[in-house]
């Protein structure tokens, strides 16, 4: 079984200059952990995860409390920092060359490389163009479901 037959083709997908905050929204609005950033001729560029933008709004506590500040300290800056980059474009956020696979790659092959990986859901790229995703559900879906019933 090949991942085009069970990846998925709704995804939402972003710009290179699309906000921090839209990101945001869009993660929220889909449950997605990442998010699929192409360019303007739809060719793919890369990936913008949740934990990545959760990191770069993070402020580094044991600095913070070095240098006097307390917990509350801390969480201002949280706040402060995500006034400051909910505007700015996730450009520097872009996983370039993430893992990715082909519409005919095996499902045995992806799903190795996901839990090897400890990766949930991939891009499925072909000459450069995104065309879905596949997810560690949608391989245990299909070898489960789609497959009872067969010898």
């Amino acid at each position: 079984m090949q991942v085009k037959e069970i990846m998925d083709q709704k995804v939402a997908r972003i710009g290179v200059s699309t906000s921090m905050q839209v990101a945001a929204e869009l993660l929220v609005l889909t449950q997605a952990s990442d998010l699929i950033v192409v360019n303007q001729a739809g060719d793919f560029v890369g990936v913008v995860s949740e934990g990545d933008l959760l990191r770069l709004l993070m402020p580094d506590y044991d600095e913070v409390v070095k240098a006097g500040g307390s917990l509350q300290d801390a969480f201002r800056f949280f706040l402060e920092n995500g006034r400051d980059l909910a505007q700015q474009p996730i450009t520097r956020l872009i996983i370039a060359h993430p893992i990715a696979v082909s519409p005919e790659d095996e499902l045995l092959k992806v799903a190795t490389i996901m839990i090897e990986k400890m990766i949930r859901r991939l891009p499925v790229v072909a000459d450069g163009k995104f065309l879905g995703t596949v997810s560690r559900a949608d391989i245990a879906w299909a070898i489960l479901s789609k497959n009872s019933g067969k010898s």
